[in-house]
């Protein structure tokens, strides 16, 4: 159904932004005041918006991939990311990449994700990466868009619907944060330990690259 996209009320972040270049500039300049400990606190930025979506059911599935070449992608099966289309007819993903998590990142008393750091949002994983590729599914349809330092190089792309909803995110952390072999067993102990109504699986494939 097409609506106002004035009418949107915001939850998590802001239906009115695009991109805050401002915000993502302010996060590449602090690596690691917004990514302390590095790689685990980006992958555990992650996977808490997957126990988000388990936490709104009856539980869920995630799987953490570890890339040869230094890449993580997080595939969860929730609702996907929010996405709407608005008065023009224009389909509008909720801007969880390029902007601020309202919930967050202002707030000094953020809950702290596994690694004992506090949560800021998808926004540091973006900011952060070389490249992200965001896939999303959902049961009003499937696209994927694509990030370079936390702004969109692309535009909203469709993919073909495979009947499942959920998100993929599948990052490249930029330096000082690349190297997925800094994860080691206690690190990945705490990403599958994260939630308990989340079932998280790691897919370790950084031997290949050895």
């Amino acid at each position: 159904m097409e609506t106002p996209r004035a009418s949107w009320r915001n939850t998590t972040h802001d239906w009115a932004a695009t991109v805050d270049h401002d915000h993502l500039e302010h996060v590449r300049r602090n690596p690691f005041s917004f990514a302390p400990g590095g790689l685990l606190h980006l992958v555990l930025e992650v996977v808490a918006y997957a126990a988000d979506e388990a936490d709104c059911g009856s539980g869920g599935h995630c799987r953490v991939t570890l890339g040869a070449d230094g890449s993580v992608a997080v595939a969860d099966d929730g609702r996907g990311t929010d996405t709407r289309v608005d008065e023009q007819g224009e389909v509008v993903k909720k801007p969880v990449m390029a902007t601020k998590d309202l919930r967050f990142f202002d707030d000094p008393a953020a809950p702290p994700l596994p690694d004992g750091h506090p949560r800021r949002g998808m926004s540091v994983v973006a900011a952060l990466s070389t490249w992200l590729i965001h896939t999303n599914r959902r049961h009003n349809g499937s696209w994927q868009q694509r990030y370079g330092l936390g702004v969109p190089t692309s535009g909203l792309e469709p993919v073909v619907d495979d009947g499942s909803t959920g998100t993929v995110v599948h990052f490249l952390p930029g330096p000082p944060l690349r190297s997925a072999h800094a994860l080691g067993p206690d690190d990945l102990d705490r990403i599958v330990a994260a939630r308990p109504r989340l079932h998280v699986e790691i897919d370790d494939r950084r031997a290949a690259a050895g």
